[in-house]
């Protein structure tokens, strides 16, 4: 006789099924609660808060941007990391090329993928057209937004995919 076949094996009972179905299944429902809490947790929230509002506010932001795209309006912003911050430089023109004065100009800048992350920056007026400011540093992937406003009425938006190393 071979070695093996002296050995004595255990019978596969109903306790033995019994034991290896709950063991399983709980293994698959400790895995499925780690996911879900994980899911939950890293999730930065939707994108809008209410869409039936967003949809009401659309024909105002389709109006406000074909009167921006009518002014004609240059403007440029250098985003770059300085001084263990992130600074960020505007300049707005006219069509014609000249400084723009008596605006008031707003930066931040958006996480693509997560608001919680969201940075914003105060900007201070150098001279026409001309904004400056510096925020904390933010290394990554960035939309830039700036907004140019004159008493209160927003003029201009623009939101620009940036990189900052």
């Amino acid at each position: 006789m071979i070695a093996s076949e002296t050995r004595c094996r255990r019978p596969l009972t109903g306790r033995t099924v019994l034991i290896c179905l709950i063991a399983f299944f709980a293994v698959i429902s400790i895995v499925n609660g780690i996911m879900i809490r994980a899911a939950i947790s890293t999730f930065g929230g939707v994108e809008t808060g209410s869409a039936f509002q967003a949809g009401q506010a659309f024909k105002y932001d389709i109006e406000a941007a074909r009167a921006q795209q009518s002014r004609h309006w240059q403007v440029k912003a250098n985003v770059r990391r300085a001084d263990g911050g992130t600074l960020v430089e505007i300049d707005a023109r006219d069509e014609s090329g000249k400084p723009l004065a008596g605006l008031e100009a707003v930066a931040s800048l958006h996480r693509p993928t997560d608001r919680r992350g969201d940075l914003a920056i105060v900007l201070g007026e150098e001279g026409a057209g001309r904004f400056r400011g510096t925020g904390p540093a933010a290394i990554g992937q960035w939309d830039l937004l700036i907004d140019l406003s004159r008493n209160g009425e927003r003029l201009f938006r623009s939101r620009n995919r940036v990189i900052l190393n």
